[in-house]
């Protein structure tokens, strides 16, 4: 069975107490709306305003592959200024 939401190929998850077909690509779930589970955009910038200091090191040097030290250091020089 294919996917409506994103087209990819659904396995059954036998993991419940009803068997049902499930996207491990997009996460949709045999039977609910396809409307109910989009959940807004979020900008990255957004998303980096909700984040405490260590996690906000984590997300930049994973996508910026630069030593932790390196970025943690420079966090905090600019919050002293």
């Amino acid at each position: 069975m294919k996917c409506p939401r994103c087209g990819s190929e659904m396995v059954l998850d036998s993991h419940r107490k009803i068997p049902l077909e499930m996207c491990y690509e997009c996460g949709y779930i045999e039977g609910r709306s396809i409307e109910e589970q989009v959940s807004p955009k979020v900008s990255n910038y957004e998303h980096m305003k909700t984040l405490n200091f260590n996690e906000l090191v984590a997300f930049l040097t994973t996508g910026l592959d630069l030593p932790e030290k390196q970025v943690s250091d420079w966090l905090l020089e600019l919050t002293k200024k």
